[in-house]
């Protein structure tokens, strides 16, 4: 109850205005319940994090408070494909807690706060945070001013990285037989048409429309151009196209604007393709402008991590800083496969810059995941970025959650096998799925269901055939019965995948295959009927073939490349159809980047040696982008 004290020799001033009794015992409740209101709309509105930060601890204000002091796809996907899509279901992406931001001030001082998982803590009275130099360390304010240190300025020593690679990153090409050779030099010229295509129609445009001639922008990439650009980039490079990755890397220099328009983006796609194509390049190449672009984007990221949690939202507005969930996201959630899918580039942003701010993000991903309750060890789609508890219990290993498996293992791997808590996620995550979600079919085909509270939905999505050269990877750090397990799992899987593109008419696999009305490793419904190009098939063949050196998987991907030549080629470029079950299909007029990222450069790898892009130098991001291992030669060459 409010108490109102009289002043001396003046009237309590409701009865000044000369209010009755009654009158004030309703004006005393009217300003109670105004006062209220006001005070609890700080703790229950969403994101009103200027005056949250008054009140609440410092870690469940430490994302909100530098919303605003801070400058994000896909899901998918590898999480997800569509090029107007992110990896996951079609819908308008609508604001949600959306947390503004100033970029400017992003640029000059990185978050570098380590989150701490569990109850949040209050930072120590007098305690600030200081960021020089991409250092952040807490440090006491004692009232003195700290003697000025000179630090000699950070730098990345690209000549004694390229000295520590184990292989030549174009292999030393020793004698192979002629038909190996001639494959190879097909799946180039394939490369090299769908490159000429999108240079004489569409350069600059984000993806290619062969059917028309002309290009896509799309809606994903937050006014970003040249998508097929930046994701050709090292597949131009690999397969030795001198000439046409010039021109690539031309319109790097001259026409790559980062000050893009105030509109959406996905975190997920553009972390994967751009930051992940710009920094697979520098590091094949050395080229400065391909480090110094990966760098600005990604802080433009940055402001996606601003939640209570430091889970980040899954649309971000590169000009203006603002962030948001999907819209078709359950109650404003993020997915698992997005913000799952940033530990690779991120700690390379760290390694480029010397700022750890990078690396802080990812890990606090980890750590709340690490600290939230899994249901039968299995990782859900859906998780709340204010709450850090799961939203709803669906579980798949295609599309919402595959590339967070697969990001986990490539952690460790990265790591040269030191992060060891990437592995151990992984190998429990591995374990539950094998539980809970691997089945198989009356006709002995192994697959992967999904998981919706409880009850199996016996399908695979295109986009879960990932897995098998993902489990392949896996079992090289398991122990010897594990390890033969893991590989045969993998093996039964690539198989089911293979199987999917096999009973086919076109010999090339739908978007979604079931295991149910008497169907097996086919569509059952128009919708999931099409093919766009995806890769997640044949790089299951390539990994497949070689940790096996099984012949059968050149033998698949070459029956890959011949589907595609007889039913996706087109005049100006290569297209998706619409229905991989008849031998007349239509196509959809789309030349997604990722074919030229990932699909091309997976079949070019099938038919070379080992040693070309080494998988003991170096780790794939989703994107199908080259990232190298963090060998100890590889960290002699960060020079702080």
């Amino acid at each position: 109850m409010v108490v109102l004290r009289k002043l001396p020799g003046m009237p309590g001033w409701p009865a000044a205005l000369g209010l009755r009794l009654p009158q004030k015992f309703l004006f005393l409740l009217f300003l109670s319940g105004l006062l209220t209101l006001c005070f609890g709309a700080l703790f229950l509105l969403p994101d009103s994090s200027r005056f949250k930060r008054l009140f609440l601890p410092r870690r469940a204000t430490a994302s909100a408070s530098s919303s605003s002091s801070a400058s994000s796809s896909s899901a998918s996907s590898s999480s997800t494909r569509d090029t107007d899509l992110p990896r996951s279901p079609p819908a308008a992406a609508e604001p949600r807690h959306a947390s503004p931001a100033a970029p400017r001030r992003l640029r000059e001082k990185l978050r570098t706060t380590a989150r701490m998982a569990g109850p949040p803590a209050r930072t120590a009275p007098g305690a600030r945070q200081q960021v020089q130099g991409g250092e952040g360390r807490p440090e006491p304010n004692t009232g003195a001013t700290p003697a000025r240190q000179t630090r000699a300025p950070f730098r990345f020593d690209y000549e004694r990285f390229r000295r520590s690679l184990r292989h030549p990153v174009r292999g030393g090409r020793p004698g192979e037989d002629p038909e190996t050779r001639a494959r190879r030099m097909k799946i180039k010229e394939m490369m090299k048409f769908a490159w000429d295509n999108y240079k004489q129609y569409a350069l600059g445009k984000n993806e290619l429309r062969p059917l028309t001639k002309n290009g896509h922008i799309g809606n994903m990439f937050g006014g970003l151009r040249g998508a097929t650009v930046i994701d050709a980039l090292d597949t131009l490079y690999i397969m030795e196209l001198e000439e046409e990755f010039q021109e690539a890397k031309k319109w790097v220099e001259k026409s790559f604007d980062l000050n893009v328009v105030k509109r959406r983006a996905s975190l997920f796609e553009v972390n994967i393709r751009y930051i992940g194509g710009l920094l697979a390049t520098y590091y094949l190449t050395g080229e400065e402008v391909f480090k110094s672009k990966a760098l600005e984007l990604g802080e433009k990221l940055l402001p996606a991590f601003n939640t209570p949690t430091g889970i980040p939202r899954g649309v971000i507005n590169l000009g203006s800083g603002m962030s948001w969930s999907w819209g078709w996201a359950s109650a404003g959630s993020s997915i698992l496969a997005e913000f799952g899918t940033l530990h690779l580039e991120f700690l390379h942003l760290s390694e480029l810059s010397g700022k750890p701010g990078f690396r802080e993000e990812v890990m606090n991903i980890r750590r709340v995941l690490n600290r939230v309750e899994k249901p039968q060890g299995l990782y859900p789609n859906f998780l709340s970025p204010v709450t850090g508890n799961w939203v709803q219990h669906h579980v798949s290993i295609g599309g919402l959650g595959d590339s967070f498996y697969e990001y986990l293992i490539k952690s460790w791997l990265m790591s040269d096998k030191k992060d060891l808590e990437a592995k151990k996620m992984y190998d429990d995550a591995l374990e539950a799925i094998e539980k809970h979600l691997v089945k198989k079919s009356a006709g002995g085909l192994t697959y992967i269901a999904e998981w919706r509270g409880g009850i199996l939905d016996h399908k695979m999505g295109h986009l879960a055939c990932f897995s098998g050269g993902m489990i392949a990877l896996g079992a090289e750090g398991a122990g010897e019965e594990r390890r033969q397990r893991h590989m045969d799992l993998a093996a039964e899987i690539t198989n089911t995948c293979h199987e999917s593109y096999a009973r086919s008419d076109t010999k090339l696999g739908p978007e979604a295959f079931r295991f149910d009305a008497g169907s097996e490793a086919m569509a059952t419904r128009l919708s999931e009927r099409y093919y766009i190009l995806r890769p997640e098939v044949v790089e299951s063949y390539m990994y497949l073939w070689r940790l096996t050196h099984d012949p059968k998987y050149r033998q698949w991907g070459w029956e890959v490349v011949k589907a595609l030549e007889k039913h996706c080629r087109v005049e100006a470029g290569f297209s998706g159809i619409r229905d991989v079950y008849t031998t007349t299909p239509t196509h959809d007029n789309m030349q997604q980047s990722f074919f030229l990222a990932e699909t091309l450069k997976y079949l070019y790898l099938l038919f070379c040696e080992d040693d070309v892009l080494s998988l003991d130098d170096w780790v794939f991001n989703t994107e199908a982008h080259p990232l190298p291992v963090n060998h100890t030669n590889f960290k002699a060459a960060v020079q702080q």
